[in-house]
């Protein structure tokens, strides 16, 4: 068996986003021996891309699986072209306004309901119950990724059913985090105007200029991280979960009895730093190797053409380049990763990420 996976090109300036198509199985043959995967349709304007590439370059309009990792308009949009245009068997998604059982004992106001959580929960995520809502009136079957939960090759490995309920009450929206969240738009907002004065940091090899602290959100925490296992061949999507969520990831990972070697690692986040740290990436990937050594692994970022220095962070890229991996950042130009593929006409390999000795730095 062979897989190509296709993290296409998303934000045409600042905003990063994900859209993934993959299929695996015997790509030489008929359909039928294939499965077709989408994780992630990215902004709106990306659905139709998404659903023109598998046609043209896969040759079908039937997707086995969907997967929405999580709600953030930059990941779920366009999926809803995906389900409206294409021949959806299954949607993976998960549903929070269900989980709103003994909710209301989070908050301090006490005229906070269970129900009224419930709605505020489809409200502020309107995009992923709009996607649940389609999904079922065009008979999709519609489940939530737990870890445990499998398709075939591919396997939830995060988030738990606990450990999701336990970042509910921090979602956007919610009354305990709301301080937060407008805080945390504010800095996206002065992001731009700090960017020009971003100072330069000069690196070694080996270096690692990220820490063990989780920084991104309850929400980007919450995302599905799924492992697909191919001719004993592991490949790892991850959304935009933090360094949390990436180390239960980490556990399943370690508790799986395939055998198989990691090849693939998407790099979450479109590669904030707030996302990874040395200790879960020693846990994923490996320990750092001399300079030259590699373990054959491709990791890539989804990255927008001018998301830097944020996105990609260069300290993430150098960080997965110190335990041998092969890195690459999108920047709004699609990347194909495949084994025992057919060949396409017009693609050719890309060059590598080149290790960065310097750099602009995030002034915040």
């Amino acid at each position: 068996m062979g897989y190509e996976v296709d993290i296409l090109g998303v934000g045409e300036k600042s905003n990063s986003g994900d859209a993934i198509a993959l299929r695996y199985g015997n790509l030489h043959g008929e359909r039928d021996e294939q499965t077709v995967v989408v994780i992630d349709g990215g902004y709106k304007d990306n659905g139709q891309k998404l659903v023109d590439h598998i046609k043209d370059h896969y040759g079908t309009e039937k997707v086995d699986l969907v997967i929405s990792t999580h709600p953030d308009q930059d990941h779920i949009n366009g999926l809803e072209e995906v389900i409206e245009q294409l021949e959806v068997c299954e949607l993976w998604i998960h549903q929070p306004w269900d989980h709103n059982e003994g909710l209301a004992g989070e908050f301090e106001d006490g005229r906070i309901t269970d129900n009224s959580i419930g709605e505020r929960l489809k409200d502020s995520l309107e995009a992923a119950h709009t996607l649940v809502v389609k999904a079922q009136d065009k008979g999709v079957a519609v489940s939530e990724p737990f870890t445990g939960k499998n398709f075939d090759n591919i396997k939830v490995i995060g988030p738990t059913k606990v450990y999701y309920e336990e970042l509910i009450p921090q979602f956007d929206g919610m009354p305990s985090v709301k301080k937060v969240e407008e805080a945390s738009s504010l800095f996206e907002g002065l992001f731009d105007a700090v960017k020009a004065a971003a100072k330069k940091i000069f690196v070694s090899w080996g270096e690692d200029k990220i820490n063990d602290e989780d920084g991104t959100s309850a929400k980007n925490n919450s995302s599905v991280i799924t492992q697909l296992i191919v001719d004993g061949r592991r490949l790892v999507f991850t959304g935009d979960a933090g360094i949390t969520a990436l180390d239960k990831a980490a556990d399943e990972i370690d508790a799986c009895a395939s055998g198989a070697e990691l090849k693939f690692f998407q790099i979450p986040h479109h590669g904030s730093r707030r996302n990874v740290g040395p200790s879960v990436l020693d846990r994923i990937i490996g320990k750092p190797l001399a300079e030259g050594e590699s373990r054959n692994i491709s990791a890539v970022a989804s990255t927008a053409t001018e998301g830097e220095p944020k996105h990609p962070h260069k300290s993430v890229l150098n960080a997965f380049a110190h335990r041998g991996a092969t890195v690459s950042a999108t920047r709004g130009t699609g990347i194909r990763h495949k084994y025992d593929a057919p060949e396409r006409e017009g693609w050719t390999s890309i060059t590598p990420e080149p290790y960065h000795y310097e750099y602009d730095d995030e002034t915040t």
